[in-house]
Order: structure tokens, then C-alpha cells, then sequence
């Protein structure tokens, strides 16, 4: 396995830490594997700090097939929360508003998904990657300022119903979706469709392409897998 000339590396990214710090320790722990000092590697497709589960890093020139390996489809499961909005539109923000729920059922959750099947608009979450006036529209919100996102066509595949508690007022869904979905964004919107509110309590990435969450690899295991794996170097990397 020659890491300048290309790997593609399914990692599942723990919870609390972000795409680039899970980015960060892969290139560390290549890095010091190999004895040199820089080793080029770039993830395609950021997951959110409170979401685990399929991130795909690509080392060397692997990292051409970024803009593709993006635009494939994705899967994710999701736990929802009715009755409550945060900003964020999950955990990372304290609730701000509560709703009534006791109209809510779970026919009703299911019909409600169907209206977000295929070709659908999406704002994205004010608290996101997305630019601003060439500025991250995240950390302009944790200055205080106003941020204003126009809504981006994207595609849902498949959304799927898996679980709906009537006392807790939670739900499990599965979605599979095209490139640019926020499933942050969807949670606020189903929530608005049930005219209840909702946020994310919970959010895994299933699979990337054909990459399954199954098939990545954990950070704590990551060093082992390294010593299992036979590598090559060229010259350049010396």
C-alpha cells in the first residue's frame, strides 16, 4: 500500500470530533508511521462534530477522486426529536422553542416523510460550512451576525420511517440522499411540516457509495491497522 500513490481510507469518525480533527489524526499517525513530515490527504465530505460514522479520506493522489467520491450517494440514519427547535437544529445548541405534539402520529410522521421524497429545496442550517461573503455563515452566527442562506436544490432517494415513540416523541429515520443534503436541515424541516419542530438528537452515516460504516475503521484501531498493512514508500516521501 503506497500512500503517495493512493489510498482511499474508510474511517468511522467518533462522536465530538470534527471532519478535519479525525482528518488531522489519520495524517499524524501515517506521517509517523512513515518517518517524513507531510503526507497530502483530504476527506470527502464533512460530517458535523455530533455526527459519527462514514468518513472517507483519501491520501496522495487519491485525492483527485475527492469531487467525485463526494457526489456520491449517501446513507444516514437519524433519531428525531419532536416538539422543541434549537438553532443548530440538533445538540450543539440548547432548545429555544417548544411546540405541542399531541397531534402527532405516527401515520402522520410517515405521510409527512413522503412529501421530502425526490427533488426537494433546502436551506442549509445557519450554523454550517456554507460561505458567506467568502466567510464560513458558522462562525459569522458566533459573532453575533445575521446570516441569510439561499435554499439549494438537492435529491432524497429514499426516507424511511424505522421507529416512532408517541410518549417520548422521538422517531428514527433512514435516508438515503444525494450530495449537499444537511439531514440537520431535514430535521427542521419535517419538524416544521408536522407544524411541532424538531431537531436531531442523533445522526450516523451508514455508507458512502459503496463504502459502509461497517467496513471503516476507528481511530483507536487505526494504529493497529497500520501495522497490519504492508506499505510502500517512493523516493519523494524521504
Amino acid at each position: 500500500m503506497n500512500f503517495q500513490e493512493g489510498v482511499i481510507i474508510g474511517i468511522d469518525k467518533p462522536y465530538r470530533m470534527s471532519s478535519f480533527g479525525a482528518l488531522a489524526r489519520v495524517r499524524y499517525l501515517i506521517c509517523q508511521k512513515l518517518g517524513v513530515k507531510k503526507v497530502k490527504t483530504g476527506h470527502a465530505g464533512t460530517l458535523d462534530p455530533l455526527a459519527t460514522g462514514v468518513l472517507i479520506i483519501c491520501t496522495g493522489r487519491a485525492t483527485k477522486q475527492i469531487e467525485s467520491l463526494q457526489a456520491h450517494s449517501k446513507e444516514y440514519l437519524a433519531t428525531l426529536q419532536f416538539g422543541a427547535t434549537t438553532p443548530s437544529y440538533d445538540r450543539e445548541h440548547t432548545v429555544n422553542f417548544t411546540y405541542p405534539t399531541r397531534h402527532i402520529t405516527r401515520e402522520m410522521v410517515e405521510e409527512t416523510l413522503k412529501g421530502f421524497l425526490g427533488d426537494i429545496m433546502q436551506i442549509p442550517p445557519e450554523y454550517s460550512a456554507c460561505k458567506v461573503d467568502g466567510k464560513r455563515a458558522y462562525h459569522l452566527m458566533r459573532k453575533g451576525k445575521e446570516v441569510e442562506l439561499k435554499p439549494k436544490l438537492l435529491r432524497i432517494d429514499e426516507i424511511q420511517l424505522l421507529r416512532f415513540d408517541p410518549h417520548t416523541m422521538t422517531a428514527d429515520i433512514r435516508v438515503v440522499c444525494g450530495k449537499g443534503t444537511y439531514i440537520r436541515a431535514l430535521a427542521r424541516d419535517i419538524g416544521q411540516a408536522l407544524g411541532s419542530g424538531a431537531f436531531l438528537t442523533d445522526l450516523r452515516r451508514t455508507r458512502v457509495g459503496d463504502i459502509r460504516v461497517e467496513d471503516c475503521i476507528t481511530l483507536d484501531d487505526f494504529p493497529r491497522w497500520l501495522d497490519s498493512i504492508e506499505i510502500t514508500t517512493d523516493t519523494l516521501l524521504k
